[in-house]
């Protein structure tokens, strides 16, 4: 058994969905293949703005149209008029329709994941279908009946003992040499959906494999491996041809979005291998990520954009200490706010997170209960894996700083952007 995982670049036209079938046609006398598929190209985002137009009680028509004829052309163009499959397809538009006609509940988490999961959806019955009408044998299975979470909405824990259980089942049961499925997201015990993070297409997969005891994940990128910078930010990025787990980690923690930070830990307890393959050009070797620790300790870049600085002081000028560093984390964790850099001194508690307005708005007020809170936006976090003083000079040359960490491997600044 191998796993497959198909990110929205990969699926983003009809182009795209054919060279996907070639790829898994290459692949599938090999192995048994478990395909994991995120939304097609930017659909995650259009879905988000239902949700928090909905939410808000703002009209969500013009998205729901520009939703459906993107879906709808795509589908013209893979399937004759008059193929069964359209109504297919039109039932999921009806399943989002009803979801908006009720009056929105209290929790947007909630909320979100009930709307932002049917990208997957939609995606992967388009592929199945394809892939059964130009004779792949496909069984598609929805997600939500393998992986299973807790009721953490947007962040949903996953609870291992269900999820390998419904998985080895399924997989027991089920003789197909090719089944697809949809990554970033999970079902509650209530049969609720749950999503497993922002762009956790990766995690699902690496979930599917560690239950299903796999050789090999393979994630298809529009990248011909991992690179040690993105090309939208750097010039002369360059593929790192073998990373350890550790090393992985590491640079996804940091933001590095070519991997889900959640991804390695099912992969590295079973010590299977993750290659990042390009669907542009599938011949390439790509990047090998496995146990080994042979990395070589070449500079990488992570830049992190749209960030705020958060700076809370006691009122009474008194020092931070443990008391209330657990009492801010408290408010922290309970509102699901990650935070990607934190620094303290004497009379105040420094950190640098996502600009999430939503969980920022909720964050403020319980802090301001006990604490001055200070707030700086428009702000980028540059991350240096094996930095030296050559890389640091050359890029943090003519920037504002406005926090700075250092360890013996990893520099970290926040900048102005």
């Amino acid at each position: 058994m191998r796993v497959f995982k198909f990110g929205g670049a990969s699926v983003k036209d009809a182009e795209s969905v054919k060279n996907v079938a070639t790829i898994l046609n290459t692949n599938t006398s090999k192995d048994r293949l478990c395909v994991v598929v995120s939304a097609m190209g930017k659909t995650t985002n259009l879905l988000e703005e239902i949700a928090k137009n909905y939410f808000n009680k703002v009209h969500t028509s013009n998205q729901l149209n520009q939703l459906k004829e993107y879906h709808f052309s795509i589908c013209k163009n893979l399937f004759s008029n008059n193929d069964k499959f359209f109504e297919e397809l039109h039932n999921v538009f009806v399943e989002l329709e009803w979801i908006l006609e009720e009056e929105p509940g209290m929790d947007f988490s909630f909320v979100y994941d009930q709307i932002v999961c049917l990208g997957e959806i939609l995606s992967t019955k388009i592929i199945a279908a394809f892939l059964n009408n130009t004779g792949l044998n496909c069984n598609w299975v929805d997600a939500r009946d393998l992986i299973k979470t807790d009721n953490t909405y947007r962040e949903g824990k996953v609870d291992w003992d269900s999820t390998l259980s419904c998985t080895k089942e399924y997989f027991t049961k089920n003789s197909h040499q090719l089944i697809l499925t949809q990554g970033f997201i999970g079902g509650t015990s209530e049969n609720f959906t749950t999503t497993l993070g922002r762009e956790g297409s990766d995690y699902s997969a690496a979930i599917l494999a560690y239950c299903l005891d796999a050789k090999e994940v393979l994630i298809w990128k529009d990248v011909p491996g991992v690179l040690n910078a993105d090309p939208k930010y750097f010039s002369n990025t360059f593929v790192l041809n073998h990373l350890s787990y550790q090393d992985t980690i590491e640079l996804a923690y940091y933001g590095a979005t070519v991997i889900h930070p959640k991804t390695i830990k099912p992969l590295q307890n079973k010590n299977i291998a993750l290659k990042v393959k390009s669907f542009l050009n599938p011949n390439l070797e790509g990047t090998l990520i496995d146990g080994s620790n042979t990395t070589e300790h070449k500079p990488s870049y992570i830049v992190k954009r749209n960030q705020v600085v958060m700076s809370i002081f006691p009122k009474d000028f008194s020092f931070i200490i443990e008391d209330n560093l657990s009492e801010i984390f408290k408010v922290f964790s309970q509102k699901q706010v990650k935070i990607n850099l934190m620094q303290n001194s004497a009379i105040s508690f420094s950190v640098c997170i996502n600009n999430d307005e939503n969980k920022i708005q909720e964050v403020i007020p319980l802090l301001k209960n006990n604490y001055k809170v200070l707030f700086n936006e428009k702000l980028q976090l540059i991350t240096i894996r094996y930095f030296n003083e050559e890389t640091e000079i050359s890029v943090l040359k003519n920037k504002e700083k406005i926090l700075e960490q250092r360890s013996r491997h990893t520099l970290q600044v926040v900048v102005k952007e």
